[in-house]
């Protein structure tokens, strides 16, 4: 099974990567840890956040590779599905709601509606 997980160096990447770390996967499954760099905001170095999430996925047993794409995160994301021939996106929610998410738009909701592969998001557990 080949896996790409979605990460942006934010607190719904790690609980993506996490929710990823503790599930049990298929024998000889890769994960393939992705980031999607935007030409026109200057970002910092990504290597700590897409290594900090290869280190965590290592550490639970799992084979990982990484892939860097420039460009718009939607299109880019649902290249690499196609390209790598992936069976599940994983990515985590932003949460983001009414006037922000139609001014931003939705990475995950775009996946979900548009990847030819199962989409996995992850949300932030709220438990009351």
């Amino acid at each position: 099974m080949k896996i790409l997980i979605a990460v942006d160096d934010s607190r719904h990447s790690e609980r993506a990567i996490a929710f990823v770390s503790h599930m049990r996967w298929p024998a000889g499954s890769r994960m393939i840890v992705a980031h999607v760099t935007s030409p026109a905001v200057p970002e910092k170095p990504l290597a700590g956040g897409v290594d900090r999430a290869q280190d965590q996925l290592r550490e639970a047993g799992l084979a990982t590779e990484r892939r860097v794409a420039e460009g718009d995160a939607r299109e880019q994301l649902l290249a690499l599905v196609d390209r790598e021939r992936i069976d599940l996106l994983v990515m985590g929610s932003r949460g983001h709601s009414g006037v922000a998410r139609l001014m931003m738009g939705s990475v995950s909701s775009h996946a979900v509606s548009h990847a030819p592969c199962s989409v996995l998001v992850v949300k932030e557990t709220q438990r009351r």
